[in-house]
């Protein structure tokens, strides 16, 4: 453990990635006097010698920040949490965030705790859950178990069955709670260390059900008018998960106030945006003290009145460029597309100036994706104002890692390929145009164009 016989405590904030979220925690723990340490790939190492564990760079204590729900192996994560956590103190431990990322455990662990929470049911087998759907009538929400920013959840009519998986998620279905079906919104609550810092109402976008500001929602400060048994529930979710921090998110039924989600990795731009209010200097503050230091309440205060997610100075530097770590994909890969119903093996072309997947129409139909969430402008040839085309979430595989994204649907029967993939997908990968999977198909000198 570091030296902080000065007063001076080092919090490691435990983040592979560079989120606005995990830079405000950061340049709050400075600007309250202490130092701050961004545990990357860059700079950390972990050593077992004679039984003796070590880390460095050396911290007091640690804020787990991992971002477990967009990992194609949260395991991975975990483990490295739970290295942390046996030897410093860490807020949201790694037990906490593995129940809390997992939407159906959230939901059950809370139930087990009599919060109240949409009936929902999951089944490992399709003749299990299909032969279940009726209880829910005909629409339901339609979960995979783990998803964040509103991707793999959708509102589907039961009359058509579903997938007890979404790719390699496990999916469930969940009782779709309305109090007025003319406006869709839900409660974001923000609690550190057993107390609300902001609360705000989400309101789903135009031609869409879902209430996340990812996807464009839009959001209304809830914190002076906060109802007295919602911020009650929303304490004790926090308290039952184990979690030291948390966006709980909670919907108003006919019969009261229902936890939908527990978010352990929530972000701050909406909240901030809606309350004028960051729990950046809030959760600074708890690991502070947690670790033996000392915080000015006033000083918290008036540094959570801003959002500094600015690059902290405690960044490491970058030992070589991002793009050589990004794995490679080829011109023509070898896809997974998966929805609602079904799962089916395409070819799919990569394609940098496309900015959005897109999926055939038939492929679209056979594996149930969607519904269609709304309608975008899509841009072709010489056509300047473009075409209007249906758009509806989209599971894609490439090698093991699942991404969701919202593709458009167009007929591509006169094409080569049935999925295109854009830059929604490609921006995680490099595009090696020599590599293509379909070699050993094409004859010599033939050309295939789209």
């Amino acid at each position: 453990m570091s030296d902080s016989s000065d007063g001076g405590i080092s919090v490691g904030v435990l983040s592979l990635h560079n989120s606005k979220e995990t830079k405000a925690i950061l340049n709050a723990v400075e600007d309250l006097g202490h130092e701050p340490v961004w545990l990357r790939q860059e700079n950390t190492t972990v050593t077992i010698e004679d039984s003796t564990v070590t880390v460095e760079p050396d911290v007091d204590v640690v804020a787990n920040r991992l971002l477990l729900s967009t990992t194609g192996d949260p395991a991975e994560l975990l483990g490295l949490a739970t290295t942390f956590e046996r030897i410093r103190p860490m807020l949201n431990e790694p037990s906490a965030v593995l129940t809390a990322i997992h939407k159906f455990a959230t939901a059950a662990t809370l139930a087990d705790w009599n919060v109240a929470v949409p009936d929902a049911f999951l089944a490992l087998s399709n003749e299990g859950l299909n032969e279940g759907r009726e209880r829910f009538g005909d629409v339901a929400v339609y979960k995979t178990a783990i998803g964040t920013h509103g991707g793999g959840t959708w509102k589907v009519d039961l009359t058509e069955p579903v997938n007890p998986r979404v790719g390699n998620r496990q999916a469930f279905l969940q009782d779709l709670v309305e109090r007025d079906e003319s406006e869709h919104r839900d409660l974001r609550v923000y609690v550190v260390d057993d107390e609300i810092v902001g609360a705000m109402y989400r309101y789903a976008p135009e031609g869409d059900w879902r209430t996340n500001v990812a996807l464009g929602g839009a959001v209304a400060d809830a914190s002076d008018d906060l109802p007295e048994a919602a911020a009650e529930t929303a304490l004790y979710t926090a308290e039952v998960m184990g979690l030291d921090y948390a966006g709980v998110d909670l919907i108003e039924g006919e019969d009261g106030w229902f936890v939908l989600e527990v978010n352990p990795t929530a972000g701050f731009k909406g909240l901030y945006e809606a309350t004028g209010v960051s729990p950046a200097p809030h959760i600074a503050k708890l690991a502070i003290e947690r670790a033996g230091g000392t915080v000015d309440e006033e000083r918290v205060d008036r540094l959570a009145a801003t959002l500094d997610d600015s690059t902290p100075a405690c960044k490491p530097r970058t030992i070589r460029p991002e793009q050589e770590e990004l794995p490679i994909i080829g011109y023509i890969e070898e896809v997974v597309v998966s929805g609602t119903s079904g799962t089916m093996q395409v070819k799919a072309k990569s394609d940098t100036g496309a900015t959005r997947t897109s999926i055939d129409t038939s492929v679209a139909a056979d594996i149930g994706a969607g519904p269609i969430k709304s309608m975008t402008r899509v841009r072709s040839g010489s056509v300047k104002s473009g075409k209007a085309r249906p758009v509806v979430d989209l599971v894609v595989g490439i090698g093991g890692t699942q991404h969701t994204v919202t593709a458009s649907v167009e007929d591509r029967s006169h094409m080569d390929y049935p999925v295109l993939l854009g830059r929604d997908v490609l921006e995680r990968y490099r595009v090696d145009v020599r590599r293509r999977v379909d070699d050993e198909d094409r004859g010599d000198g033939e050309i295939l164009e789209e």
